[in-house]
């Protein structure tokens, strides 16, 4: 049967934004505190204030609890113990915090590994720009450190900055020396803004993993269910006409990162603007190399909420 890039219950979109609805949790105080005492003391005595968060959230976050323990059964494929529950939280926050190091320009502190480089250099060679799609999984920030190597490497994030108002607030407040640059979506001039960063040679990084509520999804299958991806990012590059290349920074303990690099379509060559049959084709492979991720590092993936929408129901 054919694939539809458009969403088969329109009552299963109503929660998609579920993520975004979500209090952000802890003091801004606290988190300024944690900030200052990383960047002053070092990262070892930022970690200590890191577990107490953790545990904090681990504690008192019972309907995260229950999103992680849903994906972790079927990511681990047994049921997971809350040591490993807190492995998945503690991952989270550990990536958070070094993500203030990477935006300081620190990247001396972190052993980094590639895979797919080869194909990252290409993209870069051709001077056309590419759309990098990424997942709420391991630190995006992490390519900041491999392009510390690559001078004219200039990445630019696609995004919504709604959800993220405190830790935007923390990084205001420490001066960061190179602040990442942000096309926010939404917005009038936002495709103009993309297109015109793309022609400059500029990688757009985007992440393709959550839908906002009333957009096009497409279902596929995603860790023994059904997952709805938003249609949108994937549809904007194939407009752009650009290669599409998964990315993640898988993290792996201690200090150690791994980046990621595998092709997901190359839309650049089309004669005409790609249908939605190659869009979808572009999806489920997407869904099927995060899949895939997600069994071989499952504390990377970091969605703290309902993801598979039930049969006939409204969650999503």
């Amino acid at each position: 049967m054919k694939q539809s890039a458009e969403p088969e219950h329109q009552a299963q979109l109503r929660p998609a934004a579920e993520w975004r609805r979500s209090a952000e949790r802890g003091s801004l105080t606290l988190l300024r505190a944690m900030a200052f005492v990383s960047l002053k003391l070092g990262r070892p005595a930022g970690r200590l204030i890191l577990y107490l968060i953790a545990a904090y959230f681990f504690c008192f976050a019972p309907a995260a609890r229950r999103a992680m323990r849903a994906y972790l059964r079927r990511a681990l494929e047994r049921e997971p113990r809350a040591s490993d529950r807190f492995r998945l939280v503690l991952s989270f926050a550990t990536t958070i915090h070094d993500r203030l190091y990477l935006l300081a320009g620190r990247y001396g502190q972190f052993a980094l590994s590639v895979e797919g480089e080869s194909l990252f250099d290409g993209i870069l060679a051709s001077g056309r720009g590419a759309v990098l799609m990424g997942a709420h999984m391991g630190s995006f920030e992490v390519l900041r450190s491999l392009g510390a190597s690559r001078p004219g490497l200039s990445v630019v994030m696609v995004m919504y900055e709604e959800n993220a108002r405190k830790l935007n607030a923390v990084l205001a407040s420490t001066k960061v020396q190179n602040p990442p640059e942000i096309i926010p979506l939404g917005h009038v001039d936002s495709m103009l803004r993309i297109r015109a960063r793309l022609e400059q040679g500029a990688v757009l990084g985007i992440l393709a993993d959550r839908r906002l509520g009333q957009e096009p999804a497409l279902p596929v299958p995603f860790l023994g269910g059904t997952a709805l991806l938003p249609v949108g990012p994937m549809r904007a590059a194939a407009l752009l006409r650009r290669p599409v290349v998964f990315m993640l920074g898988l993290y792996r303990g201690g200090n150690r990162y791994h980046v990621v690099f595998e092709p997901i379509a190359d839309f650049s060559d089309a004669t005409s603007a790609p249908g939605a049959d190659a869009i979808a084709q572009a999806i489920t492979r997407y869904a099927a190399l995060l899949e895939q991720h997600c069994r071989a590092d499952p504390y990377n993936w970091f969605n703290f909420f309902d993801y598979w929408p039930a049969p006939g129901s409204a969650s999503g």
